[in-house]
């Protein structure tokens, strides 16, 4: 308390406190008057700045340097002189440029193509001189030209002055041109051009903004020029392949032309003139002159070529139509060539093969020419010449497909059989009246199987297999049905054979030791044969009666009906130079047989002893006497068989082979047989056109003509003519199934 007290009552002397020192201060007063620039500075500094921008232009040294000059700039743009800046330098560039095109324009009195290295290397030192400007006045560049300007750059400024003289002086910039022009033409026709020269001045005008307007225009309207005159005088002089060739190269120069030097708006006009004057114009007749020739000699890349060319204008449909016309027709010419029937097939296989070859490596298998093969082939197989050859390539498929599945087929492996098969097959789909296939092939089946002739059970159920993936189950129902009843024909024979060891050899007296096979065919399966009356070697009339009462007691109530026509018969012969083994048709058999009793027959008792017709036994004797294979011989000596004739057995027969095949008539098809099975499938087909018109009434009971018309060809699979339809519809009139409307004669009514 005290010493407190005493302290603060007597007086103390100031002490500095305890810890660190204080800052000073520092105070900063304004100056007492304002620093003023000198009153030349303006004067001296654009003086300085003025002489570097004219020792550039006139490519001396400058005498300060380039820090001492930025700096300068700085000064001027800081002390709010930019403005004035930047118009003395435009004013001194300006002059600059103008002195520049004066001295181009007078140059323009040389030629054109020489004037380009003039004004190449004008532009060159004027793009120089100004990068070298830009650099000095980066400051003003960057802090006025950018933000208070239209331009972009110092740069931009020589070009806007460049490009105001130059507008001022025309001649200088069409000397330009008609020099670019020249240069052009010249590696058009084959000369080498300086492309450096052409590339620098074509990036000129496009740095003027001037290339579209100056240059593009002029160069497609010569470019126009120059390849119409060029498409009209090849054309008259090369071949279609060379001058498809040609345009192919022209467009690959025009696109290298467009990638080396000139701009690239370029390109697309520019190639469109090609295609426009060299292909356009000249397709038509490039189509008409050369297609077929092009097709002819299989020229896939040049048809390649012409495919990719037409697609550039557009006219791809204009060669859908040619392929289309030239495909119809060179399948009507095979088709309506009766010569060429029996390789008809072979030929329409080799001409689809080559259709495909050039469809996939020409047209790149494009779904419209695909589409316009198809429409072409279905055309030109299913027009008929003459309604005589309606259906024939359907028939002559039908035969090319029982060639390939007959036994016989030597040097053919099975894979090969499967694949021309698959080949035939592809024609099968272009044909519209299937029914006219169906019936023939029927037909080849039938024999076939009935003479043992197939090459591989396994192969005819694939064929029908392939057939009912196309046609559907009942386009083939028949076909299948053939088959069971060869199978249920094993089974009866079978049944049988037991039934012949049950009676025992007395009921066969001497000729039980011959073996015979019967085979029962459902008659709605197979085709229909003409029932042909003969009188068979007694040993087979034995068995024929025996094979009868079995049957007969076995199914009861079914009728047999012998179809002798289809039999074959493997018959020993005794000749006085060996025994051999001869299979025979059965009317051979019959024929041969009566040679038994007696060496020499003649006509007339050979007909009485067999009962055959005069066709019939006239075309077994040709085949046993006249062939290749002479069993008989005959008198008097030909080709042909007369009822005057007389026969002997052929005692000095030879031939290498044991056992002889002479039944090869059973299996070739006569002109007769064909005709008579196209008339079948014809009735088949009037049967079919009156059921389609009868359900058509019953559901509608009253239609117009053309909607029935329309609804028939419809229903109908098969190829049909409305006047064909017309006649069945007055058929049906006159049979009490339709009548006419008493009020319009083009109405009709059913009647129930």
């Amino acid at each position: 308390m005290s010493a407190m007290g005493a302290s603060a009552l007597g007086p103390r002397k100031a002490q500095a406190p305890a810890g660190p020192a204080q800052a000073k201060k520092l105070v900063i007063k304004p100056l007492k008057s304002k620093p003023a620039l000198p009153e030349d500075f303006e004067a001296t500094t654009w003086a300085k700045l003025q002489d570097a921008v004219r020792a550039v232009h006139d490519k001396r040294p400058v005498s300060c340097s380039l820090e001492e000059l930025y700096a300068a700039v700085q000064d001027m743009c800081l002390h709010k002189m930019a403005d004035k800046l930047f118009t003395k330098l435009q004013e001194e560039c300006d002059a600059h440029v103008a002195r520049t095109v004066a001295r181009l324009a007078a140059h323009t009195s040389l030629e054109p193509v020489a004037f380009l290295d003039r004004l190449d290397g004008a532009w060159r030192e004027l793009c120089a001189g100004q990068m070298t400007i830009r650099q000095i006045f980066l400051y003003l560049d960057r802090s006025h030209v950018i933000t208070a300007t239209p331009l972009r750059s110092l740069f931009d400024l020589g070009l806007q002055l460049l490009r105001q003289h130059l507008a001022a002086t025309p001649k200088v910039e069409s000397h330009a041109v008609a020099g670019v022009l020249a240069l052009v033409e010249r590696e058009r026709a084959g000369e080498p051009v300086d492309r450096p020269l052409l590339k620098s001045l074509c990036r000129m005008f496009s740095s003027l903004g001037t290339y579209e307007g100056v240059l593009q225009r002029p160069l497609l309207e010569a470019s126009a020029a120059w390849y119409t005159a060029e498409g009209e005088r090849l054309m008259a002089s090369l071949s279609v392949p060379d001058y498809l060739a040609h345009c192919e190269a022209r467009l690959g120069e025009e696109y290298e032309r467009c990638a080396q030097y000139l701009d690239p708006v370029t390109r697309k006009p520019l190639v469109g003139v090609v295609e426009a004057r060299l292909v356009a114009a000249h397709l038509p007749a490039l189509l008409e002159r050369g297609f077929a020739q092009l097709m002819d000699g299989q020229r896939v890349p040049d048809l390649g070529r012409l495919y990719s060319l037409a697609g550039r204008v557009g006219a791809h449909e204009a060669l859908r139509t040619s392929w289309r016309d030239y495909i119809k027709a060179t399948g009507l010419a095979l088709v309506r060539d009766e010569e060429k029937d029996k390789e008809l097939v072979e030929l329409l296989l080799a001409l689809k093969a080559r259709l495909d070859e050039v469809l996939g490596g020409a047209f790149g298998r494009n779904d419209a020419f695909a589409n316009a093969l198809k429409e072409a082939f279905e055309g030109f197989i299913n027009a008929a010449a003459t309604p005589r050859r309606q259906g024939k390539p359907a028939e002559l498929i039908a035969q090319f497909v029982d060639a390939r599945l007959r036994a016989g087929n030597k040097g053919c492996s099975d894979e090969e059989v499967e694949s021309q098969l698959d080949r035939a097959l592809l024609l099968f789909r272009y044909i519209s009246g299937k029914d006219v296939f169906e019936a023939h092939y029927k037909k080849h089946l039938a024999k076939r199987l009935l003479m043992n002739k197939s090459a591989s059970v396994d192969t005819e159920k694939a064929m029908i297999a392939r057939l009912k993936a196309e046609c559907g189950a009942a386009f083939t129902s028949k076909l299948e049905g053939m088959f069971k009843d060869v199978e249920l024909s094993t089974d009866v024979m079978a049944a049988f054979k037991a039934y012949q060891d049950a009676r025992g050899a007395a009921a066969l007296g001497a000729h039980s030791g011959l073996d015979v096979h019967v085979s029962v065919l459902t008659s709605g399966f197979w085709p229909t044969y003409p029932p042909i009356e003969a009188k068979l070697p007694q040993e087979l009339e034995s068995w024929q009666q025996v094979f009868l009462d079995f049957y007969t007691k076995k199914y009861g109530g079914r009728r047999l009906q012998w179809c002798h026509s289809l039999g074959t018969c493997v018959l020993r012969a005794h000749f006085p130079k060996g025994v051999k083994e001869l299979s025979v048709s059965l009317f051979q058999a019959a024929v041969l047989c009566l040679f038994n009793d007696s060496a020499t027959i003649s006509y007339a008792d050979i007909k009485a002893a067999t009962g055959l017709g005069d066709k019939e036994l006239k075309l077994t004797l040709q085949s046993l006497a006249c062939g290749k294979v002479r069993v008989l011989t005959k008198e008097p000596k030909g080709r042909d068989v007369n009822d005057s004739d007389v026969f002997h057995f052929n005692e000095s027969f030879t031939e290498k082979l044991y056992r002889i095949k002479i039944n090869q008539i059973q299996m070739k098809e006569t002109e007769e047989e064909n005709k008579k099975t196209n008339d079948e499938v014809m009735q088949d087909r009037q049967y079919q056109i009156d059921a389609a018109i009868v359900r058509i009434m019953k559901t509608r009971k009253t239609l117009s003509h053309k909607l029935l018309v329309a609804e028939a060809l419809q229903q109908l699979k098969f190829p049909l003519k409305a006047a064909d339809l017309k006649k069945r519809i007055e058929s049906l009139i006159d049979r009490e199934y339709l009548a006419r409307d008493g009020s319009d004669a083009n109405i009709y009514n059913y009647l129930a």
